[in-house]
């Protein structure tokens, strides 16, 4: 059974890497009825700051009617009917058949004061030259069409719906505007926080992650080696450590098979999201399980005990168990509950983490150097070189961490593509942890409530977190490597948040984790002359007795050496 669940935590870690944030130029269009009291809502909105620039609050903003013209797309002046008055109103077109650029030029000209154009193939950056835009004086920006239906459903007034109710008209956008339901709209685009304080909690739960499962390898380990009292049991646990250990080889190995697994998800996404979700749950429950049974073992009543199949279990286990599934089965039914489901999946994906970093272990320096060092590559690599070899420009990280993206559409080079609605919308990948942003803006608006840190960030650092704990064990250092380590994993951190709110764009994190925490273990090491037992390791079978260190000054056991 211990065998499956490593198995399963391999196949489950392949994909708990880090994953980056999407950023684009966003806005907020905000929409109310005529109603007494009038019903309101805001709309996440797409707009290039470059051609009109909107304001960043709603005060002394003064509201536009909004005409729906979404059975035009008004390329030409031709489209709009002499009938038709549309100045000082904000109108809304349907996408296609022509630039963005034509289509702002025809509502201007028809002295329309904003212009707002309906998308059904999500929301993407306006571009244009400057030559073509110089004239444009009117904002323009990109909305989704189910948000323009979502309008019509819930902020026309009453006395509009009881006419269109009586009336024999069907229903059309036009036929209930024409009844009176009119909504007004502006745009603003609210600054983005100087500081995200979600991020406090994502660094509060990141540092205690890594330190409580180093801590916890530790006690683990220290239990192996007080436990092995002959010979046998001493090759016993060999063969043990041979299925939970990272060599050199295995550790190439599974970059490999990241970088293939990233790339099928790149590709087959809307398939693999679903083997992935099922997989982290199975993952998950296992480790809650281990993580809670670690403390409940611990208590000394309530171990009542049934016998089954010549094996007897604790009760307690049993119903320790349920809960675990249960906790993963709930999470797994209401996942897209974007109100609580993330608290589940924080706990599942803590626990996940906890279980990894005590179960896998780095047999030496040498190992985990390897590990990081590669690791960091593959996160540049598909981070930030892939936007040169994609024929949308954005980096396959990216595109992983948002999902499938459909085809976009683009005309004359005034729209750069980007992503449209995805086939699976709600489904995103769980190997992040998720922390609501606690502070509004057009980012928890647009699709990007939350804060993320991906599994990877936790894991991967503390593998090399965890050695230093067991190597202090097994050297009698004080926890000077642990400490040391766990320290410089935290100032990573740091500067990750540092250089995340100077930039104003998702960064990849082992970028600083790694060079803060290689780099302290080793001057820690080389500080101690301790540099060639830190960098090859040992096997350790037996806890001495005495309060000698357990490794020789060349790196051997003293095990039987006395």
């Amino acid at each position: 059974m211990s065998g499956m669940r490593r198995a399963w935590l391999l196949w489950a870690a392949l994909w708990a890497l880090l994953l980056p944030r999407v950023n684009a130029q966003e806005g907020i269009l905000h929409a109310s009825g005529n109603g007494i009291p009038p019903l309101t809502k805001d709309y996440c909105i797409s707009y290039n700051p470059s051609w009109v620039s909107l304001p960043n609050t709603l005060d002394n903003i003064a509201s536009s009617s909004l005409e729906n013209l979404t059975s035009k797309v008004f390329c030409s002046n031709s489209e709009v009917p002499s009938t038709l008055v549309i100045k000082d109103k904000a109108v809304v077109v349907m996408r296609g058949n022509c630039t963005f650029v034509d289509k702002a030029r025809t509502a201007q000209s028809h002295g329309a004061k904003i212009l707002l154009i309906a998308s059904k193939t999500g929301l993407s950056s306006l571009s244009g030259n400057k030559t073509d835009v110089q004239n444009v004086t009117i904002p323009v920006a990109l909305v989704r069409y189910n948000d323009i239906m979502d309008m019509q459903q819930n902020l026309w007034d009453g006395s509009a719906g009881r006419a269109f109710m009586h009336s024999c008209l069907p229903w059309s956008p036009q036929n209930l505007w024409a009844l009176g339901a009119r909504i007004n709209v502006a745009l603003y685009s609210p600054s983005l926080p100087e500081f995200d304080y979600s991020m406090v909690v994502i660094f509060l739960i990141a540092v205690l992650t890594v330190a409580l499962g180093g801590y916890w390898s530790g006690v683990s380990e220290l239990e192996d080696l007080k436990a092995v009292v002959s010979p046998e049991d001493r090759e016993t646990r060999r063969k043990k450590e041979e299925n939970v250990t990272f060599t050199p080889l295995t550790v190439i190995i599974f970059v490999v098979i990241c970088c293939a697994m990233l790339l099928l998800l790149y590709f087959f996404y809307k398939w693999l999201v679903y083997v992935i979700i099922s997989v982290f749950c199975l993952a998950s429950a296992m480790s809650l399980y281990n993580c809670l049974s670690a403390l409940i073992r611990k208590i000394s009543f309530g171990q009542c005990r049934i016998s089954c199949c010549n094996k007897s279990i604790e009760v307690r286990l049993i119903f320790l168990a349920g809960f675990c599934i249960a906790t993963a089965v709930v999470w797994a039914v209401f996942r897209n509950e974007d109100r609580w489901a993330w608290i589940l999946q924080d706990i599942l994906g803590v626990a996940f983490c906890l279980n990894f970093i005590k179960t896998l272990k780095m047999p030496n320096f040498k190992s985990c150097v390897i590990l990081l060092g590669l690791l960091l590559l593959y996160d540049v690599f598909f981070v930030f070189i892939t936007p040169f070899i994609t024929k949308n420009g954005e980096s396959i990280m990216v595109e992983v961490a948002a999902g499938p993206f459909g085809n976009s559409e683009k005309n004359d080079g005034n729209l750069v593509e980007g992503p449209a609605e995805r086939s699976a919308p709600h489904e995103k990948l769980p190997v992040v942890i998720r922390v609501p942003r606690l502070e509004y803006s057009a980012l928890t608006l647009c699709g990007t409530p939350f804060s993320l840190l991906g599994f990877g960030d936790i894991i991967v650092p503390g593998l090399l977190v965890a050695y230093c704990r067991r190597f202090d064990i097994q050297t009698r250092s004080s926890s000077v490597y642990y400490v040391s380590c766990t320290i410089a994993y935290a100032v990573g951190m740091v500067l990750t948040f540092v250089v995340l709110a100077l930039m104003k764009m998702g960064q990849p994190a082992l970028l600083y984790l790694v060079p803060c925490t290689l780099i302290t273990s080793s001057l820690v090491a080389w500080r101690r002359k301790e540099m060639k037992k830190f960098w090859q390791g040992s096997s350790y079978q037996v806890l001495d007795s005495s309060r000698k260190p357990l490794l020789q000054d060349d790196g051997t056991s003293r095990l039987y050496s006395e």
